[in-house]
């Protein structure tokens, strides 16, 4: 891996990585907020439905790399639904290196929006960790291995435009202050979807943008980002990384 910005040289993404504290940036009323996407070169989000196709090996290292330094993970139901997450970090050895920055050994998994959920799926029965959703639908989850939470609190109806797709609006802003007052998460790493990036930017809540360029081609399917904003958002580029013709860029907030 070469760095190309700011300042050329080799590097590594634990390297990359090492001095990151973005819990040190938290707002007095919400999480720092980081979003990390895969794109094609033509902006695709997903390659036949699922992002994980989209990156090699050095981009599944920097999203292992990037949830060991925050509080908790979020995404959407959908999201969910398609990517069939397992427990946020598994390898015990990782687990510790996030107690050893004075971060929780598991990150707290925030899920967004429907309760319609593949409760089948390892996040909820390897029994480690702590899962919460945020929804505004009714009902319960299933038992699971895995301590569930559900809140509702923090949910209003809002216009279709701004909902999470797939279940319920959920009111993101005052879901993240549930999360800094409630739980004490300070840095808040959120992995999709482009419903749930649009919403975050177009309220000013998204602080940092990582994104990973792979050198792909597909022709259809959705952006990083799904629906309208209501002014530009300005993105400052604090560094640019390169792995054989795969680009690492980090963007901050303006």
């Amino acid at each position: 891996m070469r760095r190309l910005l700011p300042d050329p040289g080799p590097t590594s993404v634990p390297a990359q990585l090492d001095a990151y504290r973005p819990w040190e940036d938290a707002p007095a009323d919400r999480p720092h907020v980081a979003l990390n996407f895969a794109a094609t070169l033509d902006g695709r989000a997903t390659i036949d439905g699922r992002s994980g196709a989209i990156g090699d090996d050095t981009d599944t290292a920097m999203l292992v790399g990037l949830r060991g330094r925050f509080d908790a993970v979020m995404i959407g139901a959908g999201t969910m639904r398609a990517e069939r997450y397992g427990r946020i970090v598994s390898d015990p050895a990782k687990r510790a290196a996030r107690e050893a920055l004075g971060l929780p050994g598991d990150p707290l998994m925030v899920l967004v929006g429907s309760l319609d959920l593949p409760w089948d799926t390892a996040l909820f029965t390897d029994g480690g960790g702590e899962v919460l959703v945020f929804t505004a639908e009714d009902g319960e989850p299933p038992a699971t291995s895995t301590p569930v939470e559900v809140v509702r609190e923090p949910t209003l109806v809002t216009d279709r435009d701004t909902s999470v797709a797939g279940g319920g609006y959920v009111d993101l802003a005052a879901a993240l202050r549930h999360l800094r007052r409630e739980r004490g998460v300070r840095a808040l790493l959120c992995e999709g979807g482009p419903r749930i990036h649009s919403q975050l930017q177009g309220a000013g809540l998204a602080d940092e943008l990582f994104l990973t360029i792979a050198p792909k081609l597909v022709g259809s399917g959705p952006s990083i980002l799904e629906g309208a904003l209501p002014a530009v958002a300005e993105l400052d580029l604090a560094w640019l990384l390169a792995d054989d013709s795969e680009l690492f860029a980090r963007y901050r907030r303006r």
